[in-house]
């Protein structure tokens, strides 16, 4: 049975103006709850926290060197399931730099069609990591070739596309 106190306890514990409960013990053998003379004071209606803001994500930027000579740095900043020329496509957001600088939005679309292209042929279709990973090998593809825009402005213009032209290449670059 726990020990009740007779105390009160510290006045900073008491935060709010609402009425105070009364203290309820059970004991194991007894499920009749024993009511004590003494209070507690919490809050009768959920939580007495404040909301918090969610944290921002820990983005961990990496460093590609590319063919072009230019060292680019990126990370992965989302994944969204969009309608593309009438069919649908996962667009892979990467946030890139060129300049150390400024970073902007470059979008990768992986095209479901060459997916379920790929999966009939595989027998399986591929995970979300591979998808993932061919979205990204499409990155470093474009990094190579000198495509990528060094400005947000001619990053909105730029569609870099994985379908079934290039999906079984990319494939081949993760040995899968």
């Amino acid at each position: 049975m726990l020990a009740a106190s007779t105390r009160a306890g510290p006045s900073w514990l008491r935060v709010n103006k609402m009425p105070a409960l009364p203290l309820v013990q059970s004991t194991r053998s007894n499920c009749t709850p024993i009511v004590k003379d003494e209070r507690i004071d919490i809050r009768g209606s959920g939580s007495n926290n404040r909301a918090m803001t969610k944290p921002e994500a820990v983005r961990r930027i990496k460093s590609y060197s590319a063919a072009n000579g230019y060292v680019y740095q990126y990370y992965f900043y989302e994944l969204n399931r969009v309608s593309l020329d009438g069919g649908a496509a996962g667009e892979f957001v990467y946030a890139i730099s060129a300049d150390r600088g400024a970073s902007f939005g470059l979008r990768i679309l992986v095209m479901q069609a060459a997916l379920d292209a790929w999966a009939a042929v595989n027998g399986r279709a591929l995970t979300s990591s591979e998808e993932y990973a061919v979205a990204k090998m499409r990155l470093f593809q474009a990094f190579d070739e000198g495509v990528v825009p060094l400005t947000a402005e001619a990053a909105r213009e730029v569609r870099l596309v994985v379908d079934e032209k290039n999906l079984e290449d990319l494939l081949n670059m993760l040995n899968i």
